[in-house]
């Protein structure tokens, strides 16, 4: 047996989780990967500057493949030690993705965050990438590289993965007031997928006040017999958009209020292509809600990231983000805009924060798929000071088995791209947001 793949997902405040995976040592599974195999789950930990060993803080007998250890209680900016076992053995870092010199998995050090002053006014669930009605998992093009599919029996993962992510936030140690979906809610947008991921979120809140979506380029309008029964796109009357009809029309900026917070629904997808776009009437929407108040704290979400840097930076290029001379104007109105403080978008599934092109001071943030490794969600909390985001893994166990087999899609180079620094993961921001009004 082998215990691997040790990841510390999430540092808040006063709490540490940290998963890792128990396999075969010799047998894999029918997608070649390592045989998972079960164990009990222990996590110790000692302040740094501790002179006694790491004590146990969780010890779970219920042997499981896919171990998940959350600790409270912890002391705001202190450095831990900690160490993880299984059957005996200390869990191990993946060699590549957290296996890197000075990260806390490779150390066996962790230090918590310190939050922002003042009181904790909200908590925003930012997620994307659910892919609902998807079948296979990890494939770019032509079949390749190899995708991974549920077992028979199981409920499809992208219900597997949405379901987990609902009933986490409504738990009492995430306790989010709101959600955020920034596209791809659905795999191909067909009336019946959008219908159901509507149904699933609906039961979750209420649309606009408690949810809020953007499109993804998978919920884009679509051509073929299947969405005749849905709107004509003006623009180009051979798609029909089922997703529209659903959710909202088509590049459509749409604007909410929480308690004084501006929210802003961007969508960037163009007619066909997985690129991004902002068409000329949205970004007049953009221009006059921003113009209007141009000091009120704002989120901005869209599917597609903006900045050259996430060009640059993923797999399939500066072709995949959105376009240059719209991320340019966007960003010069941000300029203008000293409230907007965010912007958050999915589209590459994976974990970072890129650099503005501008002299906007706003963070953009990319977060890990809802569907897939790593699987999970970041906790956007909104102090009078400031803010902090963490990411976090969902837990349920179907989940937390999902997100173990589609690790290894890319060849095994999911972790690499798509879990991030534990900064990209888990950081504060402090930014004077007293004017907002609490959950």
């Amino acid at each position: 047996m082998w215990a691997r793949d040790l990841e510390v997902v999430t540092i808040t405040d006063t709490s540490v989780i940290v998963t890792w995976a128990t396999v075969s040592a010799v047998r894999v599974d029918d997608h070649g990967m390592p045989l998972p195999l079960a164990a009990d789950t222990e996590l110790r930990l000692a302040p740094a500057d501790s002179p006694t060993a790491p004590r146990v803080v969780i010890h779970e007998d219920v042997p499981t493949p896919f171990h998940y250890a959350e600790v409270h209680g912890l002391e705001p900016g202190r450095e831990y030690r900690f160490e993880a076992y299984s059957n005996g053995l200390r869990a191990a870092p993946t060699l590549l993705a957290t296996g890197r010199p000075g990260v806390p998995e490779s150390t066996g050090r962790v230090t918590t965050l310190v939050p922002p002053p003042g009181r904790l006014l909200r908590t925003i669930a930012l997620s994307n990438d659910v892919h609902y009605g998807e079948e296979f998992s990890g494939i770019v093009a032509a079949g390749l590289p190899p995708g991974f599919r549920q077992d028979p029996g199981l409920l499809p993962y992208p219900e597997v993965m949405l379901t987990a992510m609902l009933a986490d936030l409504r738990a009492a140690d995430r306790d989010a007031d709101h959600l955020v979906v920034a596209g791809d809610l659905t795999d191909e947008a067909s009336a019946q997928d959008s219908t159901a991921v509507r149904a699933m979120l609906d039961g979750w809140g209420g649309a606009g006040t408690d949810y809020f979506v953007s499109r993804g380029n998978h919920d884009r309008p679509h051509v073929g017999a299947a969405y005749a029964g849905c709107s004509v796109l003006p623009s180009a009357r051979d798609h029909h958009d089922c997703w529209g009809d659903v959710f909202a029309p088509r590049q459509v900026m749409r604007s909410f209020d929480l308690g004084g917070l501006r929210l802003l629904s961007v969508d960037t997808t163009a007619v066909d292509g997985s690129g991004g776009v902002v068409e000329p009437a949205q970004m007049a929407q953009i221009r006059d809600s921003l113009r209007a108040d141009p000091d009120r704290p704002t989120l901005v979400f869209g599917h597609h990231p903006v900045t050259a840097e996430a060009g640059l930076t993923n797999v399939a290029g500066p072709s995949f983000v959105l376009n240059q001379p719209d991320s340019r104007q966007l960003q010069d109105l941000y300029a203008r805009a000293p409230g907007v403080f965010l912007h958050h978008a999915g589209h590459t599934h994976r974990n970072r924060r890129t650099r503005p092109d501008t002299a906007a001071a706003v963070e953009f943030l990319e977060v890990g798929a809802v569907k897939e490794y790593p699987g999970g969600y970041s906790l956007l909390r909104v102090y009078e000071g400031g803010y902090t985001v963490n990411f976090y893994k969902t837990r349920a166990d179907d989940a937390r088995r999902w997100s173990q087999r589609s690790r290894g899609e890319f060849l095994g180079q999911m972790p690499e791209y798509t879990l991030g620094t534990a900064e990209d993961r888990n950081h504060v921001v402090l930014r004077d947001l007293t004017g907002l009004v609490a959950a």
